[in-house]
Order: structure tokens, then sequence, then C-alpha cells
């Protein structure tokens, strides 16, 4: 007699650094870096995933993973609509202390192993609590634009994050016009370009506080902030914590 697929199952792998991986699974699937960060991509959706958020990714949902370091994943697939609390839409989502203890708790029930009779009510209270976080959390989006002019200005931005870059460097790289700039990033992009700017060191400075051993003041240095305090002003607006609260979250 063949044993029945579980429900819902726990994958757990150590991936080195890859070129960008396209995917698409049948199955509803929650991505979860344990240790590093990587990036995800869903059509014109960016977000960075370090250790302390989840990817929801309903089935069938094509997306992109990007693995510039090495990461550690456990994620939990299970059955389309297994959980209907979740949303039917990618989003990414802060995990609380309790969810991370959850999801490693489980790391064992994989796909291939016996179950214990309480495995698949545990995975529907894990991906219930997921449901809850998933509308009060840290927005880690990458700006993006659908104007190609205008994504290019926000690429610039982005490789210029750890210097003093203004709207007017970015502007002429992009050949436009700072005012043509400023213009064209709040109808595209929905913020102004300093708000966009603010939003990438933002995400990067999540990023290196998740993924390496740098200290709170090199990582304001490394996205752009000369002074510590205006780095923390900038961040607890962000995140409502500080970066060496935050970075103290991921490592209980």
């Amino acid at each position: 007699m063949s044993r029945k697929e579980p429900q819902a199952y726990c994958f757990f792998q150590d991936l080195a650094p890859r070129p960008p991986l396209d995917a698409a699974f049948e199955l509803d699937y929650l991505l979860y870096a344990a240790k590093g960060a990587l990036r995800v991509s869903v059509a014109h959706e960016h977000w960075v995933l370090p250790p302390s958020f989840g990817a929801w990714v309903p089935a069938g949902t094509p997306i992109v993973v990007t693995i510039d370091t090495p990461v550690t994943t456990c994620s939990v697939l299970t059955a389309p609509g297994f959980c209907e609390a979740l949303p039917d839409r990618p989003t990414v989502f802060q995990m609380s202390p309790m969810a991370r203890q959850m999801i490693h708790y489980c790391r064992d029930w994989s796909k291939d192993a016996e179950h214990p009779a309480q495995a698949e009510p545990f995975f529907l209270a894990f991906l219930n609590v997921c449901a809850v976080l998933v509308n009060d959390s840290v927005n880690v989006k990458r700006p993006t634009a659908t104007d190609l002019a205008v994504q290019r200005a926000i690429d610039i931005t982005e490789v210029g994050l750890a210097t003093a870059i203004t709207a007017g460097d970015v502007a002429q790289q992009a050949n436009m016009s700072e005012r043509s700039l400023q213009r064209r990033v709040r109808d595209d992009v929905g913020m102004s370009w300093s708000e966009a700017l603010t939003q990438l060191r933002m995400i990067r400075a999540i990023e290196l506080l998740a993924a390496s051993e740098l200290s709170v003041i090199q990582v304001s240095g490394d996205v752009g902030f000369n002074s510590l305090s205006a780095f923390n002003r900038a961040f607890r607006k962000f995140a409502e914590c500080t970066p060496t609260e935050f970075r103290k979250t991921l490592r209980r």
C-alpha cells in the first residue's frame, strides 16, 4: 500500500550561491531563510528575504529566487488552500520569534518522513500565526518602476547607496533633468526619489544586519549614512526598532 503524501511538510536545506532560479510550485509555499539572505521576485515586485522574514507564494505563482551568499532555508509546502487565512497573492512578511521557533520545531517533518499525529494541526497553527503577521510587517519590497528609464534611475540609485548620492547625480546618469526624474519617479513608483532612496537604504541595512557580522556603525556607513544617530532615527522610523534591537531579534 502506497504511503499518502502529507497535506503539509517541511523542506530544510543548505544552498550555495547560484544564478537566479525561475520556479513555480504545484503547492502553496512558505519560503524562510533560517540563515543568510536571499531575494525573491514575482512579476515586477522584488523583496529581500533576511532570516526574520518569510515569503508566502501561492501554488502556481512563477517566482525568481536569487542567492548571493550561502543560505539555509527552512520552508513549508502545503496542498493548495490548506490554510485559508493566508492571502491568495505573494507577500513577504516579518516572522515573529514564536513563528521562527515553530518552523524550526517542524524542520524534520519532511515529505518522506513519518509525521506524528500532531504534525498536520501544528502546520495549520503555524500558518495561521503567519497569516496574522502578514498584516503587520516591515515593508521590504524594493521600489520598482514600469518605465524603463525610471527603473534605470532606481538601479543607479541602488548602486550608489553607500555614497552621498543625490537626485541630480542620478538624473545626469539617467539622461534626464532632475525635475523630470522627480516627477517620473513619483508618478511611476508612488513615492518621491528621496523616499525610494531611503527605502533602498533600509532594505540593504536589514540585509546586512541579518547576513553579516558588520557592526551597526559599519552598516550605517555602507548604506550611506555619515551619522550613526541619523541612521538609528531612519531605521527606527522604518522598522519601529533600532538596528541593534532588530539584530537581537534575529539571534534569539
